[in-house]
């Protein structure tokens, strides 16, 4: 079996990540509410991997993983500061645990980029493409066209209006089948009509 496929939709080299209280109000998270903003509990790298799972967020350096999550676009796990730009709350999620931790960016660059969550919309755009895939896919297929077309030898009847019910059939290879009606003699369907008058002749 062939592994999974990685690719990276984001990566920050430098981190840091802190340890914050409980939200208690809510009115939102302030970062000048963690402490000492110059003394992280990790320092470290985040990168962001999409595989066929889902995204998962990594939280790592050289030697070891900190902590990682998956990322659920139904339930954002991801809430930006009141009072700064470069910091977020992310909720990490593994293994059936739980926790809120801080995380800054030492760079504002990278920390934009996050902030526009391009990488969101890639993925969001790969799951759609994904689904219309799927839905095509299980499409019921329609029928073959009916053909409606006499075949050589067949025939059809015709009811005339205001006539006993008749069984007058037309051959299409040009035979002419025998009916019965009320009124008239002999068998067609249709009545004739008279010719047109003859020119009068010259005395």
């Amino acid at each position: 079996m062939d592994d999974d496929i990685e690719s990276i939709l984001y990566i920050a080299r430098e981190i840091s990540v802190y340890r914050i209280p409980p939200l208690n109000k809510n009115e939102g998270y302030r970062a000048n509410d963690w402490g000492d903003l110059a003394q992280p509990l990790w320092k470290g790298r985040l990168r962001i991997l999409e595989n066929s799972k889902g995204v998962t967020l990594m939280f790592e350096d050289s030697q070891t993983v900190f902590a990682k999550t998956s990322y659920d676009p139904n339930r954002p796990s991801i809430e930006a500061v009141l009072d700064s730009s470069r910091y977020f709350v992310v909720r990490v999620e593994d293994e059936g645990k739980k926790a809120y931790i801080g995380m800054g960016f030492a760079e504002r660059t990278d920390s934009f980029d996050f902030r526009l969550m391009n990488w969101l919309r890639r993925f969001k755009a790969a799951q759609n493409a994904a689904s219309e895939t799927e839905d095509r896919a299980t499409q019921v297929p329609a029928g073959p066209k009916k053909d409606y077309t006499l075949k050589e030898g067949q025939t059809f009847s015709i009811a005339i209006p205001g006539r006993n019910k008749s069984s007058t059939t037309s051959n299409l290879l040009g035979g002419e089948n025998k009916t019965t009606g009320s009124g008239g003699s002999g068998g067609g369907g249709f009545p004739l009509l008279p010719p047109p008058p003859s020119a009068s002749k010259r005395r």
